[in-house]
This record gives structure tokens, C-alpha cells and sequence, in this order.
């Protein structure tokens, strides 16, 4: 039996949540393969299987367990072939509650002609289509059944709409006072207090200002193909502003420094972080040395950085060190 340890995320963890597990309890797994996950307030690591054989689940999903612990076993003398669950079999996540889900068989698109009619059930006779979706559907031979059958999640735009409709309509919205509870993950728990300490423990300041970005603008348009052709990668706009915040804190350095006791810490370097939403909370990857980094280069690492953090597989040591971030409230929407 080899034993599989909940490893040590950081220094300062002692502790850790088992968030999942991406097989099942005594299937066979292969020497490298990720059998599982686990959580703590700054990062989430994998487990990885030390060797091949019959995997012994020790920890349940969900307990919180401190590093060190064995999660599971693995029998080295089992044989077998590697089985993982597949994502449209296993249950659907949300804040760590499952909800399970039937497999379905993928809809095969059939075209159609335009004289043949979309196909309604009696069930479904008044669901509203539009032109746009109409004619989408007759090109992919969709009935209305299957596009219902196809949604496989229910987000906001879709319960606003259908409750603007029910306003708008003869039927009215019941009143509910239902409450739905869900466990907070170690990560938005240590953001929210982190948060706080800082509102409490600085002397907040904001300011904003407006740049004229037509040059920037223009010069994306003209080299963009070139650019991606070259480098395999899109010049987007955050390549512009790191370096841009990079050569200003050369420029002032007082900007880029830190406070430690008594002693003021100026480093010669800029090592920028960039805030990025992840589905566990937000997480802030740090770019090193943009100082010595082309536009190309940045452009590269933030990309591996944003999947990193978009697949929770961020070290402690990626996100460690900052001494400038930038956050791009854009692409929500924000103005200020």
C-alpha cells in the first residue's frame, strides 16, 4: 500500500478542505494521474497519484483536514486500467453542493429545408422564438425540444428574462421567502477578511484619471495581424498597461516601495500582479521582472497565469510578491 499525504500548500497552511475527488473510491489510477483536490484560503492544489493501482478513499469530500493526513492508499498490486470520471457523468458543482444530472446523447445537427417547419411539442407550443433563433435552428435542424433539453444551466439573464416576461404577462410572479444556504470556500472566507483588514489598516485614497488611448488604439489595428502571426498570441490592452505601470514605477520609485518596521523598501524590480476572477474567488498572479519583458512576453505570461488561475492550479509561489497590481474592472462593466 503506498499512502497519498495531503501536501502543504504554504508556510503558514496547516490546514485544507478536500473539495473533490476526480475518481471513484476503489477504481483503478495511474502513476501522475490528478485523483483529486484540495482546498486552502490562498490556493488550490491537486493530488496527484505517487503510483499506479486501487485507489482507497480515506478522507470524504468536503472535510477539512490538516496537512499531512493521509487522504488515501493506493494498492500497488491491483491491475487494471485508469478509469476517471467523465464531466457529463459526474454531478454538476456548485459551492460545493452536487446536483446530479442525467447524460443525454449529443443532438445531431441535421440541416433543414427552409419550407420545413421547426418542430414544437404541446408542452412547449408557447415558448416564444425569435427570428434570429428561428432561423438558427432551422439551419441546425433544432427543435425547441432539444434546445430546452440542451440548456444545461440556469444563470441570470435566463431567470431575469423569464420573470421581466411573467411581469409583463397575465401570470404573476409568486412571492417566495425561501433562503438557499451554501459553505463558503476557503478562499472567499480568507477574502472577505483580508478585505476588511485593509480597509481598516490604510489610509484609503482614490483618484482616477483619463488617458487618451487613439495611438494605442491605432497601433493595435495596424500590427495586430502581424503580431499574432509572429508571436501566436492576440496584443490585447493589459500588455500596454503593465508595461506602462512598469516605467512608471521606475520613474517613482517611492510608488513601488514597501514598508517593513522601520525601513523603507525600494526594489530595483517590478514585479506587477494582475487581478483575475477565477470561479473560486479572486486571485492574483504576479508577472516578475516586467521591467526586462517585451509587450509579446507579457502577453504570453498573463495568458498562462489567467489559465492557471481559471483551472484554481496557482502556486502560493505565483501569487507571492507583488510590489504593484493592476485590476480591469472593464470587463464587467465598470466605468469607474
Amino acid at each position: 500500500m503506498v499512502e497519498l499525504k495531503i501536501p502543504r500548500p504554504g508556510e503558514s497552511i496547516n490546514e485544507v478542505v478536500l473539495s473533490k475527488w476526480f475518481v471513484d473510491d476503489g477504481s483503478f489510477v495511474e502513476r501522475n494521474q490528478e485523483i483529486g483536490e484540495i482546498e486552502s484560503d490562498k490556493a488550490t492544489l491537486p493530488l496527484i497519484a505517487p503510483q499506479s493501482g486501487k485507489v482507497k478513499f480515506l478522507i470524504q469530500v468536503g472535510s477539512t483536514i490538516e496537512v499531512g493526513v493521509v487522504a488515501c492508499t493506493i494498492d500497488e498490486t491491483a491491475k487494471g486500467s485508469p478509469t476517471k470520471k467523465n464531466s457529463s457523468e459526474k454531478a454538476v458543482q456548485i459551492e460545493n453542493k452536487p446536483i446530479e444530472t442525467k447524460q443525454t446523447e449529443p443532438v445531431k445537427a441535421v440541416p433543414l429545408s427552409a419550407s420545413e417547419p421547426i418542430k414544437i411539442s404541446e408542452a412547449l407550443k408557447d415558448v416564444k422564438i425569435t427570428p434570429v433563433a428561428r432561423k438558427l435552428m432551422e439551419e441546425n435542424g433544432l427543435s425547441v425540444d432539444d434546445i430546452i433539453n440542451g440548456l444545461r444551466r440556469i444563470g441570470k439573464e435566463e431567470v431575469l428574462s423569464v420573470a421581466e416576461a411573467s411581469a409583463l404577462g397575465p401570470s404573476k410572479v409568486e412571492k417566495s421567502r425561501n433562503v438557499n444556504k451554501e459553505p463558503v470556500s476557503q478562499l472567499r472566507k480568507k477574502l472577505s477578511k483580508r478585505l476588511v483588514a485593509v480597509k481598516n489598516e490604510t489610509a484609503m485614497l482614490t483618484t482616477f484619471n483619463e488617458v487618451d488611448m487613439s495611438e494605442i488604439m491605432a497601433l493595435r489595428n495596424k500590427f495586430q495581424k502581424q503580431f499574432t502571426e509572429k508571436h501566436g498570441i492576440k496584443l490585447g490592452f493589459m500588455s500596454f498597461f503593465t508595461k506602462a505601470a512598469s516605467i512608471a514605477l521606475q520613474q517613482f520609485p517611492k510608488v513601488n516601495s514597501s514598508l517593513d518596521g522601520d525601513d523603507l523598501i525600494t526594489p530595483a524590480y517590478t514585479d506587477i500582479g494582475i487581478a483575475v476572477q477565477a470561479g473560486k474567488g479572486l486571485m492574483v498572479p504576479v508577472i516578475r521582472n516586467v521591467e526586462s519583458l517585451t509587450l509579446a512576453e507579457i502577453e504570453k505570461e498573463l495568458a498562462r497565469l489567467a489559465e492557471l488561475a481559471r483551472n484554481n492550479r496557482l502556486g502560493i509561489d505565483e501569487m507571492e510578491g507583488g510590489t504593484f497590481t493592476i485590476t480591469n474592472g472593464g470587463v464587467f462593466g465598470s466605468i469607474f
